[in-house]
């Protein structure tokens, strides 16, 4: 199988991104580097797949299909980059998939925590975030990611489980209603297609983070 996969290249960082498959996506300091740790997390990203009910065969290529400039984002290191076919509206079953692998990816990080302890390894450097500022993180960047696609954010702690249940629920919801492109805006807004990307790869790659620092 195939799997259409976008680069970003920015001045200092890199991100190689499966356009179709919302969190999987990696970052590293050269293209080549980014497309080698996405190849890398194969066998993570399929556990995410088989969660949401969308197979992920066992053989996969990898193929760039479109290189796009980084930005400050990019370099800052999150990504960032628009595809062409993000632009494009979604059928149903679409936007149903990639509203059921946000949740898996949610799915995924609770998993990871629930397992964890609080104090994690820190890095080289001493630094890193540990179990619990690491959820109210992600929790406070998806706070805004809700904005880019037009949803307010309800007022919820990260400790509220059913008020969190709630909260994503709202937001796998507008991506399953999705069918135009973008939401429906006088200001500046994601594309769906990105949107998703964004949001998994965020909840992935802080979950990946906290099982690699377990003690």
């Amino acid at each position: 199988m195939s799997i259409e996969v976008l680069i970003e290249r920015g001045e200092k960082r890199a991100f190689a991104s499966a356009i179709d498959w919302p969190g999987w996506a990696r970052g590293a300091e050269t293209p080549d580097e980014a497309v080698a740790a996405l190849e890398t997390h194969i066998p993570r990203y399929r556990l995410v797949a088989e969660q949401a009910d969308v197979r992920l065969p066992t053989r996969v290529t990898l193929d760039i299909v479109e290189t796009v400039r980084g930005s400050a984002t990019t370099d800052f290191g999150a990504p960032d980059g628009i595809a062409k076919t993000d632009k494009r509206p979604l059928a149903k079953a679409h936007a149903e998939r990639l509203a059921s692998l946000l949740e898996a990816s949610w799915a995924e990080l609770d998993r990871v925590a629930a397992h964890s302890p609080e104090e994690l390894t820190k890095g080289p450097r001493g630094g890193g975030r540990d179990r619990t500022r690491m959820l109210g993180h992600v929790f406070d960047a998806e706070a805004s990611y809700m904005r880019s696609i037009r949803l307010d954010s309800i007022n919820v702690s990260p400790d509220d489980a059913t008020g969190l249940r709630r909260r994503r629920a709202i937001i796998a919801d507008a991506f399953r209603a999705a069918r135009s492109p973008y939401p429906e805006s006088t200001r500046k807004v994601w594309p769906y297609r990105y949107a998703a990307r964004r949001f998994a790869w965020h909840v992935l790659d802080h979950a990946w983070e906290m099982e690699d620092r377990r003690p």
